[in-house]
């Protein structure tokens, strides 16, 4: 990670200034997120974050080294951005809250056309693109209209994004602001959205999935719960599973019965810290393509 991100990045750039400051109008831009220190960003994906981070640090060293020589600047992307890696990371259907490659690429150009004046910045690409005129995001969404999942690094609330998908404000100064406490959910909610699960289950079902997950619940009517996808038929309790579980999963009792009701996307809860995964992650996304066929009966 660091070999590729940070190392990379110096190397690349070590190689280049010498023909860069022949040019007249020439640009570094490193793909890297601002600098933000919120522990949010640094926990279940350290390495990552230092390692991105450590491109943002080339921007800021190189920009003041190389000033009205060479345009150095960082970009980085409000929603996630359809790849090969988020479909890795996201599953089947993450498409639809990503937007096109193709912002990236017009927020790059507006950077290029600027003069080498122009340095030391950390760009988000709507941002940019809004200065330069555009109104319509819409056309950049793989799926227009759909609920876009934010970008990592970006204190911006998820649920914002989400609810307001076509919505698409300036970034936010990074200030401290006041949480809402979520709404408590209604009596023996997480009992009930279990009994209709368990109404779900099948021989299929298990011999599909075949994991066994664990939920820590916080607040009311929490606990610890379990998903039995092993045993045959399937089983659903209170407490924790006879065997030992694949995914033990963390969160409110409120985001679980959020979850399985569909109004809670888990990819957004997970980069948010509202839900918190250990163990196999491939089997976790299986549990989200589960919830999305319970959705209709919960």
């Amino acid at each position: 990670m660091m070999n590729i991100n940070t190392r990379g990045t110096y190397l690349t750039s070590k190689a280049c200034i010498p023909y860069l400051k022949k040019s007249k109008i020439a640009h570094i831009l490193n793909l890297s997120p601002p600098l933000n220190l919120n522990p949010l960003w640094f926990k279940q994906h350290c390495a990552y974050t230092i390692a991105k981070y450590g491109m943002s640090m080339c921007v800021l060293g190189m920009a003041e080294e190389f000033k009205g020589e060479i345009a150095v600047n960082a970009l980085w992307p409000k929603t996630a951005i359809h790849t090969a890696a988020m479909d890795m990371l996201g599953g089947s259907g993450i498409e639809s809250q990503c937007r096109k490659v193709d912002i990236i690429a017009d927020a790059a150009y507006c950077i290029f056309k600027k003069p080498k004046s122009f340095t030391g910045n950390f760009i988000i690409d709507e941002n940019i693109l809004k200065e330069e005129g555009i109104k319509n995001f819409d056309v950049y969404a793989v799926t227009p209209g759909h609920p876009l999942l934010p970008d990592f690094f970006l204190d911006e609330q998820p649920v914002v994004v989400t609810k307001e998908p076509a919505t698409h404000g300036a970034l936010p100064e990074l200030k401290e602001e006041e949480a809402q406490p979520p709404p408590k959910p209604r009596s023996g909610a997480v009992e009930g959205t279990f009994r209709i699960v368990k109404d779900s289950l099948s021989d299929d079902v298990v011999k599909a999935t075949q994991a066994v997950y664990q939920f820590e619940l916080s607040g009311e009517d929490g606990g610890t719960w379990f998903l039995d996808l092993k045993s045959k038929g399937g089983n659903v309790g209170y407490g924790e599973p006879s065997d030992r579980a694949d995914v033990v999963m963390s969160m409110s009792t409120d985001d679980f019965v959020k979850m399985f009701s569909g109004k809670l996307k888990p990819t957004i809860a997970f980069m948010s810290g509202r839900l918190k995964i250990k163990g196999n992650m491939a089997l976790a996304i299986k549990l989200e393509k589960l919830m999305n066929q319970m959705n209709a009966r919960l």
